[in-house]
């Protein structure tokens, strides 16, 4: 199983014009994916694709990389390396997109699956799964803008209907997108019930460009099982990959990470986001991010309360190495009630 899930996994998908190196993917997530996070991300490696957090395509064309705290990246990852935009109109998703390409990233991922109320409010993420026409001409003004590979993210809809998403899927195959990542939930459901992958293999035969499966895969055999029932064409990874930056590597190459990991990583991560961000920014993602890392542990909720105190890297480090040296004892699986936090 290992030596197939690693040949797979780390053969190349081409994307439109582009082409990835591998099959795993950053799925990604607001507040989550930035920066600080995904350079760490990189030393591990395993994966063909990255993204930035979710940005607003209105106020990204006045953003400035190096300053603005969620358009940001280095130079080692723009090879391979998404920009996420949300907007409710085309002129502003056009304009954003316009900068991505311009500024030399890997290409556009349209987010139809953020379900936040502020988001919605806007016409924006999800809720353009219920105007399919408006979501198809969004794809085709970016389409007709850019030549950069475009993705877009979305789920299953407002009902629990696979045909309803797999009409989406040729929509947006129509309007010029090269990939989809689809998240086979409904929209509202903040992850309280297992996705349906079933609803995947329903996209996957509906449309002819690559299909990443996301949702709820969190080891080798996840992997393997999603594959095999849904026949996508690779997998984006998302709070696992926060949880542990390391599991690319462990399903591509069969990576095998000792304990002491758990505590390196953290430190890692935590140094980085205050390298990169002022104090009160870095105090955020810091706790975001530990909410995430103490599902591992059996008794993460207290970790979590524990860790998430600390309000300068100096008591951040100190934390970590107080409270995760030697490792607590871990769950198999990650902590599903701190992953929807």
């Amino acid at each position: 199983m290992a030596d197939y899930l690693s040949r797979f996994l780390s053969s190349s998908l081409d994307l439109g014009g582009g082409r990835i190196s591998g099959r795993l993917a950053l799925a990604p997530m607001a507040g989550l994916t930035h920066v600080a996070f995904r350079e760490v991300l990189e030393d591990f490696g395993g994966f063909g694709l990255s993204a930035t957090e979710m940005c607003s395509a209105r106020a990204l064309p006045s953003e400035l990389p190096g300053r603005s705290p969620v358009y940001a990246w280095t130079l080692r990852e723009k090879p391979h390396l998404l920009c996420q935009i949300m907007g409710g109109n085309a002129e502003d998703m056009v304009a954003a997109a316009r900068k991505i390409e311009q500024d030399g990233l890997f290409g556009v991922d349209i987010n139809l699956g953020c379900a936040a109320s502020a988001i919605c409010r806007r016409g924006a993420g999800a809720a353009l799964l219920r105007n399919p026409e408006a979501a198809e001409r969004i794809v085709r003004a970016v389409r007709r803008t850019v030549s950069c590979p475009i993705t877009v993210k979305f789920r299953t809809g407002w009902q629990d209907d696979p045909n309803v998403a797999a009409e989406m899927g040729r929509r947006l195959e129509a309007a010029g997108a090269d990939g989809l990542v689809f998240h086979p939930r409904v929209a509202p459901d903040r992850r309280s019930r297992p996705p349906k992958w079933r609803h995947i293999a329903e996209v996957k035969r509906a449309v002819s460009i690559p299909v990443l499966g996301n949702g709820n895969v969190f080891n080798a055999e996840d992997a393997v099982r999603m594959l095999d029932t849904t026949g996508c064409d690779g997998i984006a990874l998302g709070r696992i990959a926060v949880a542990r930056p390391w599991i690319f590597a462990q399903l591509s190459s069969g990576f095998q990470p000792e304990s002491s990991i758990f505590a390196s990583t953290a430190k890692l991560v935590t140094e980085r986001i205050w390298a990169h961000f002022e104090p009160s920014w870095a105090r955020k993602r810091y706790a975001k991010f530990m909410t995430f890392f103490s599902a591992n542990f059996v008794f993460g909720h207290n970790l979590k309360r524990r860790l998430c105190r600390s309000k300068t890297l100096e008591e951040a480090i100190r934390d970590i190495d107080r409270l995760l040296n030697p490792c607590p004892s871990l769950l198999q699986r990650p902590d599903a009630h701190l992953f929807t936090s």
